[in-house]
C-alpha cells in the first residue's frame, strides 16, 4: 500500500533514487518501501498499479477540485495525466538516470462527475537514451467511460 512523504526529509535522496531502476523505484513507491510524493494526497489520486512501461493512478475528484462554474477544474485531468504518463517513462529509465516532463498535451471529453472513482493510465510509447513519450487516458472505473487522453514527451538525463 502505498504511503506519502510527509515532509522533504522523508524523500529518497538523489543518490539513492540513482541507485534504482525507475522500475524498481516505482515499485517501491506502490509497495510502500518508498513514500509516494504529497501531490497524489493533494490531488486526490494513489498509484494503483505499476508494470513495466504502464503505471495506473486512481482517484477522484473532490469539490476542492472544482473551478468557479463548479466542474473539474482542467489541472486535475492535467496534473493525472502528467504523472501516469510520465511515472510509465519513468518504469523505463536505467539505474544512474532521472527523467522530468518537457511538454504534455491533454483532451478533456466529458466532464467528470464529483466524487467518481477514475483510473489514469500511462502507456510508454517509446523511451530511448535522451526521450521517452507515452500517451495516457482517464476512465470511469464503474462506467468505464473514456474522460480525457493526454500526450506527453519526457527528457531522459544519465547522471551517473
Amino acid at each position: 500500500m502505498p504511503r506519502i512523504a510527509q515532509s522533504p526529509a522523508d524523500l529518497l535522496s538523489q543518490s539513492d533514487a540513482l541507485n534504482l531502476s525507475g522500475l524498481e523505484f516505482m515499485q517501491a513507491i506502490l509497495d510502500g518501501t518508498n513514500p509516494g510524493p504529497p501531490i497524489g494526497e493533494t490531488m486526490g489520486y494513489t498509484l494503483h498499479s505499476v508494470k513495466d512501461g504502464q503505471v495506473v493512478f486512481r482517484g477522484a475528484p473532490s469539490f476542492a477540485m472544482t473551478n468557479p462554474m463548479g466542474t473539474v477544474h482542467g489541472g486535475w485531468y492535467g496534473t493525472l495525466l502528467d504523472s501516469a504518463m510520465a511515472c510509465a517513462i519513468m518504469t523505463k529509465v536505467p539505474r544512474g538516470s532521472v527523467y522530468t516532463t518537457l511538454e504534455y498535451k491533454i483532451n478533456i471529453l466529458r466532464g467528470l462527475p464529483i466524487g467518481m472513482e477514475i483510473d489514469c493510465t500511462g502507456v510508454i510509447d517509446h523511451v530511448g537514451r535522451s526521450t521517452g513519450v507515452a500517451h495516457g487516458e482517464i476512465r470511469g472505473v464503474d462506467d468505464g467511460k473514456l474522460y480525457a487522453t493526454g500526450s506527453t514527451t519526457c527528457i531522459v538525463m544519465k547522471l551517473k
